[in-house]
């Protein structure tokens, strides 16, 4: 029977939907989302489950391995002829560029130049993409560019800024005191030493390179208007890589599958990208562990090695196969994970999950134009990458002053058996990014000496891998004093505001992971008490006083917690995705987007730069135009 010979007035309701499904379908192009027009000199396929398509789309689309169709999931038993036994060389025939109608641009709004091919003849050009998959991802390109890098770049420096703080000038000789609060800040800069004094900006030539691969989600979901959003983003992602940089993509629904390997990000590299990022299309089901696992093993059997590696996780949905992941597992993979939650139906606990285990971030983000901002700000930190496997070291200056505890929120830490030294395990710092961790020792009485001589109290001093060198660097130690008079004045009592607003963050912290316990458990008055109390103990704190803008924005962000944990529907629809992004932020001390906002305490120069770039690329529309920032 067909649909067209039949009245519409006298089909059954069912068989009338079905129709009219079908007609709303055939008139645009999903893979493409644009119109579907006969006699415009597009040739249009029509496959056996009555849907219809551009076919250099739908080329394209079987190309990448796909046998069924990405409207109804019917698996096809014909599919366009792509000239594969034809082909002379015998491998795979090239895939077909896709041409996008002129009604709609799927790529940053900034006018795009056509990239050049490379005409370098020793290195492998890929003019197609594979319809099934290697065993093994060892088909990386080779990094040809790699001792070009780093020759050029002598006069940059990059170092380890440190500064301590006490938790007050003084302490009077005649008075122990326990758990007294020692403050270490450390900045990364990077310098160059024919300009001296001045911090430069992070261009291609100062930055050590990234191995990049994006795991994007393509469930059914991400139609439509998503779809198309997320490819935007990640033209804006390979637009701002550099030749030396390499770049993977992982698409998700019930499966995952390798879009192409490790490319350079050349001109050629990027074309190729984006022909394939284009033709991403939406369907399935969400297999979250299953993308990110293909993810690691692009990582995992590469040949060659950037300095710097990286993932970064999309998803808009629940996992269908995988309701939960293993901390252990997630750590083993030793590459850090940034996730990105994408509206109302994410789950935050599972991309939470995932960035606590491989030491990553978490950004939940609410408003659906807002996804390219976010990848801004990641890549922004990612090209940025001044030192790499930071670890702090503080000793006790005296065998009567103890280290009681080191406070470093979502970094490791590690105390000697005599509480004599400790350490931090930072790991990598972004150019001008601060980490900020609390030393609390026991501070005895003094008996000798002379009350004008300051007591020795510990010392502090970094190591970190140079990641253009590859060189261990051990920075020069500083110690740490505090004055011990026979009597202490006003001025020793007052209390520093660097240590004060460090103890408030770590407050702030424990009350969101103590208030989201509460609203998982159902008990959301306990949840607003946690929140409440908080907020009080942090607006009588010297720094409140004082008003230190970070201060003043944890208790506006608290406000925000509280807020979305309102009821259990505001809670699980945008309340825990935004205190599990706060969570991980402040944990970490790293910049992440929460609701419908990328600003936060932590971004840095570059990551700003980055945002705005991404802004300008978006013309006179941003998407967060119309939210509420916050």
């Amino acid at each position: 029977m067909h649909l067209h010979g039949l009245s519409y007035f006298s089909l059954t309701f069912s068989i009338d939907f079905h129709k009219l499904f079908i007609i709303h379908s055939n008139k645009i192009c999903t893979i493409c989302d644009a119109a579907l027009k006969v006699g415009d000199g597009t040739a249009i396929f029509s496959a056996e489950c009555s849907h219809s398509f551009h076919f250099n789309c739908i080329t394209s689309y079987v190309k990448l391995g796909n046998q069924i169709c990405p409207v109804c999931d019917a698996k096809w038993k014909d599919i366009p002829f792509i000239g594969a036994a034809s082909n002379p060389t015998g491998g795979a025939a090239p895939i077909v560029p896709i041409t996008w109608p002129s009604q709609f641009n799927p790529t940053p709004a900034v006018p795009r130049q056509r990239i050049p091919s490379r005409t370098n003849s020793n290195r492998r050009i890929i003019s197609q993409f594979p319809s099934s998959e290697p065993f093994d991802f060892n088909d990386d390109d080779s990094l040809d560019f790699q001792s070009n890098f780093s020759s050029n770049n002598i006069s940059i420096v990059r170092s380890i800024d440190i500064k301590t703080y006490t938790e007050l000038p003084a302490v009077q000789r005649s008075i122990s005191q326990e758990n007294f609060h020692i403050l270490v800040n450390l900045k990364a800069h990077v310098t160059d030493t024919n300009q001296v004094g001045s911090d430069i900006h992070m261009s291609q030539t100062c930055r050590a390179p990234i191995d990049l691969v994006a795991v994007l989600d393509v469930s059914g979901s991400m139609t439509g208007t998503k779809i198309q959003l997320l490819k935007r983003a990640m033209g804006f992602v390979i637009d701002n890589l550099g030749p030396s940089d390499r770049l993977s993509v992982i698409s998700f629904s019930s499966n995952a599958r390798r879009l192409f390997p490790l490319l350079l990000m050349t001109d050629s590299g990027k074309q190729h990208a984006q022909e394939a990022v284009n033709s991403l299309v939406a369907g399935g089901e969400t297999n979250i562990v299953g993308g990110l696992k293909k993810g690691a093993k692009v990582i995992e059997d590469r040949r060659y090695k950037n300095p710097v590696c990286s993932i970064m996780l999309l998803s808009d949905g629940q996992d269908s196969f995988t309701k939960t992941i293993s901390l252990k597992d997630i750590s083993k993979l030793q590459i850090p994970v940034h996730t990105f939650g994408f509206g109302a139906d994410h789950d935050p606990v599972m991309l939470h999950s995932i960035a606590v285990g491989s030491k990553g971030t978490f950004s939940f983000i609410e408003a659906e134009g807002l996804i390219q901002d976010a990848f801004a700000q990641c890549i922004g930190g990612l090209l940025s990458i001044v030192v790499q496997d930071l670890q702090v070291h503080i000793q006790s200056l005296d065998p009567n002053i103890c280290l009681s505890q080191l406070k470093a929120g979502g970094y490791s830490t590690h105390l000697s058996g005599d509480n004599q030294t400790g350490s931090v395990d930072i790991g990598d710092l972004y150019a001008d990014e601060e980490r900020d961790f609390l030393a609390l020792v026991n501070i005895p009485i003094v008996v000798d000496g002379n009350a004008n001589d300051p007591m020795k109290l510990v010392s502090v001093w970094c190591g970190y891998k140079d990641p253009f060198t590859k060189e261990s660097v051990t920075t020069e130690a500083i110690e740490v004093k505090l004055h011990r008079p026979e009597m202490v004045n006003n001025e020793d009592m007052v209390v520093s505001l660097e240590v004060d607003r460090q103890k408030n963050r770590l407050q702030a912290a424990e009350a969101m992971s103590d208030s989201r316990a509460a609203a998982e458990r159902g008990d959301l008055p306990t949840a607003w008490s946690i929140i409440d109390g908080c907020r009080m103990q942090i607006s009588d704190t010297a720094s409140m006083h004082a008003g230190d803008k970070f201060s003043v924005d944890l208790d506006l962000e608290l406000q925000e917690v509280r807020s979305r944990m309102g009821n259990k529907k505001i809670y699980e629809s945008s309340g825990r995705g935004y205190v599990l992004s706060g969570m991980s932020s402040h944990s970490r001390q790293m910049a992440t987007t929460r609701g419908n906002s990328t600003e936060s305490s932590y971004q840095t120069s570059s990551m700003s730069n980055m945002v705005n770039l991404s802004r300008a690329s978006l013309g006179n529309f941003h998407p967060s135009d119309n939210a509420q920032q916050k």
